[in-house]
């Protein structure tokens, strides 16, 4: 007994702190709609702060009893016109490609694929690896596994099946930033409610080094998708390829996806161009032209890789680029491309909190070194 005590007294607030984050964890995962509706609020409200103190500011509302009712009335009104304007300007045309995409004639695709795939088994022979399968099955199991127009009447389905969650969610979200822009320090004050007392300073400042941090993160995010749209539009245009607006707006979308997504948004480029163009000859004119286009794309990722990236990845969470790799290779690793997503902004909260609340450890002190304390 005297043993066990003695355990006890040594251990007790390490027994205690592991008990309490698995009480967390577990009203987390019960509850894991609701803090993922205040979650993205929380970050709506982050992107929705400036527009709010201009309004405050420029319009003077700041005069008017329920000017910051107002104003975030305001904020949250321009948010979501910008989505809905821009969701106006591309669903006519995701629409319409859709409809070509259900026409096209994909057989004509596997033909025009499968002599150069041939090509490239008969190779692979060569240096004694057997392919798996045919060209012809290989064709088919890419068009089938990623381009089969089927899937579109499918999506849409599934779109209306979940429909009513999709509107109480909206909602939900709309409802709760309106608030978190109003009250600024409502979140704040959500979150310290749960802490004890002794604790809240240090979670409020944990608090306000994230929000600075995630700020600056998801702006840069916004600029980058911009000027990725930017420059992979404008040759595109240049060379005369149908839906450049689309193919482009797709690629900067999927670059929200770290390394995975480039290659995604490339790959929906060559489809799209190939089933813009059957009527070409696919050696002499489809090749040249592909090669074309991805040349667009290998040249936009560069300046992504080198320019863009180091700037918003590493600069503006203040982490080494090798620490961010690592971080979202592990993010892939426990939550797929969900996970990869995710992994920068958690993980600078992590740090964060880490920076805080853990800083007599010595590897915590390296990993946080960069992180300003306001």
């Amino acid at each position: 007994m005297a043993y066990l005590y003695d355990m006890w007294q040594k251990y007790n607030k390490y027994i205690v702190g592991g008990t309490i984050l698995l009480v967390i964890l577990l009203i987390f995962h019960y509850f894991k709609e609701v803090i993922t509706y205040i979650l993205i609020s929380w970050v709506i409200s982050l992107f929705g702060t400036p527009i709010m103190d201009f309004f405050l500011k420029k319009l003077k509302l700041t005069k008017i009893k329920a000017g910051t009712s107002i104003a975030a009335f305001l904020t949250i009104l321009t948010l979501f016109s910008l989505i809905g304007g821009i969701l106006w300007l591309f669903i006519p045309v995701i629409v319409q490609e859709a409809i070509g995409l259900s026409k096209v004639d994909f057989h004509a695709i596997s033909i025009a694929l499968q002599e150069p795939i041939e090509k490239v088994n008969t190779w692979l022979r060569s240096l004694g690896i057997e392919p798996s399968a045919s060209a012809a099955d290989q064709v088919k199991s890419l068009i089938g596994s990623y381009f089969d127009p089927s899937k579109i009447s499918e999506l849409f389905g599934n779109l209306l099946t979940h429909a009513g969650s999709l509107l109480i969610g909206l909602f939900s979200i709309v409802f709760i930033s309106f608030f978190f822009l109003k009250e600024q320090e409502l979140f704040t004050e959500i979150v310290t409610a749960a802490v004890p007392e002794k604790g809240e300073h240090k979670v409020i400042q944990v608090l306000s080094i994230a929000r600075n941090l995630l700020s600056r993160y998801f702006g840069g995010i916004l600029l980058q998708m911009l000027i990725l749209f930017v420059l992979a539009s404008v040759p595109l245009l240049m060379l005369g390829i149908n839906n450049a607006f689309l193919i482009s707006g797709f690629y900067a979308l999927m670059n929200i996806i770290p390394y995975l997504g480039p290659l995604i948004g490339a790959a929906f480029a060559c489809m799209m161009t190939i089933s813009s163009n059957l009527e070409m000859d696919f050696y002499h004119e489809t090749v040249p032209l592909l090669v074309k286009v991805l040349s667009v794309f290998i040249a936009t990722k560069l300046i992504d890789d080198f320019i863009l990236q180091p700037f918003i990845f590493s600069s503006r969470v203040q982490a080494h680029p090798l620490e961010v790799f690592i971080v979202i290779m592990l993010g892939a690793r426990m939550g797929g491309v969900l996970g990869m997503i995710i992994a920068i902004p958690a993980y600078t909260v992590f740090r964060v909190f880490a920076k805080v609340f853990l800083s007599e450890f010595k590897v915590v002190r390296k990993i946080t070194e960069d992180i300003q304390s306001h």
